[in-house]
């Protein structure tokens, strides 16, 4: 089960970018640069997810030694946790979109 989320729009960047290939591994240096986020910004929000259940975290598994460089830890949503955030940034969009011209009040002149 998926705890709510705020969905502030460094969250819904997040989100659009794991969204977009829902099947990948993502890890935070394909995320900064995907959601446009700094990594003080970014690191907090990962931890919220994960911590909600929208999110699957795990490590890399590697030598750091011979691959000179930390393991990097990789994020994926949760199966429960995709149809949700489809949802969510689907209906953000519809109400963020702009009107279309016919739907916009005219003034009517006598």
């Amino acid at each position: 089960m998926i705890a709510e989320i705020r969905l502030t729009v460094p969250v819904v960047r997040v989100l659009a970018a794991l969204v977009a290939d829902p099947a990948g591994d993502h890890y935070g240096m394909t995320l900064m640069q995907a959601a446009g986020l700094p990594s003080g910004t970014l690191y907090p929000i990962l931890a919220r997810l994960t911590e909600a259940g929208w999110l699957e975290k795990r490590w890399e598994e590697i030598d750091p030694a011979a691959a000179g460089r930390p393991a990097r830890a990789y994020y994926r949503l949760t199966p429960a946790a995709l149809p949700t955030a489809r949802q969510r940034l689907a209906e953000l969009h519809e109400q963020t979109r702009t009107a279309p011209p016919h739907a916009v009040a005219t003034e009517v002149t006598a």
